[in-house]
């Protein structure tokens, strides 16, 4: 069982709460952080998972922890397709309705404000179910886990894409360094926050990653998972078939 990791540890509130608290703080200044911190390789990431939905031949798309929409966007690219974007936090909404405004995504793509552990939707009510970085910011896995099996249409797929830890040597020490010193005092000076960047790599750290995320997924009911771990295993894309 994985550690709970908060982006504040000194505080009372349920990690649910910090979460949303921290995303709302940050969210003015997130699209310029995500794409300097992550050295620009988040626009590839992004598009592989667009490329595999399209794979799979759905149209009708749940973005979970959609933030600021980016991925939601680059879905919307599915030719025929409709997405809906739910996060906890209005601050990110609000900073991603203004790109759907200013894309013309607005006829493709709906945000909503929504608990990823208690979803507003009917059971089996989407082809697809994508979540980019954000299923380590669930206060419990498991039931953000089954609220997305319960959505999903039988023989359809979850796309989850999320921060891994690399397994080359050398690799590993120059990212690790990285992620634990210059991106937090980065992250620190650009985004005002003094927790959420060094919250990122303790999350990561936390995360049940790997064949331990594919056994937890396939202990809510999902089957046939593929781990494909990208660009030196920075990050890793799970498939998972309903």
């Amino acid at each position: 069982m994985a550690i709970q990791v908060k982006p504040n540890p000194t505080s009372g509130d349920s990690k649910k709460q910090q979460v949303e608290e921290m995303f709302d703080n940050i969210s003015p200044r997130y699209d310029f952080l995500n794409h300097f911190l992550s050295l620009g390789f988040d626009y590839s990431w992004r598009s592989k998972v667009r490329k595999n939905v399209q794979g799979l031949g759905a149209k009708y798309v749940l973005d979970v922890a959609t933030g600021t929409a980016d991925l939601a966007i680059e879905l919307s690219k599915i030719e025929g397709s409709s997405i809906v974007g739910i996060d906890i936090s209005q601050g990110m909404l609000d900073c991603g309705q203004i790109k759907l405004q200013r894309k013309k995504c607005n006829n493709r793509i709906v945000l909503i404000q929504a608990d990823s552990e208690k979803l507003p939707f009917d059971n089996d009510a989407f082809e697809a179910i994508t979540v980019s970085f954000g299923v380590r910011n669930f206060e419990n896995l498991s039931i953000g886990l089954s609220e997305m099996y319960r959505v999903l249409k039988p023989s359809m797929a979850m796309v989850v894409l999320e921060f891994s830890k690399p397994s080359h040597p050398i690799f590993s020490r120059l990212y690790w360094f990285y992620f634990k010193n210059i991106l937090p005092f980065l992250g620190k000076i650009l985004s005002r926050s003094s927790n959420a960047y060094s919250y990122l790599p303790q999350s990561v750290e936390a995360f049940p990653e790997g064949e331990e995320f594919s056994s937890l997924v396939k202990s809510v009911g999902f089957k046939n998972v593929s781990i494909k771990p990208l660009t030196f295993g920075i990050c890793t894309m799970y498939t998972c078939e309903k």
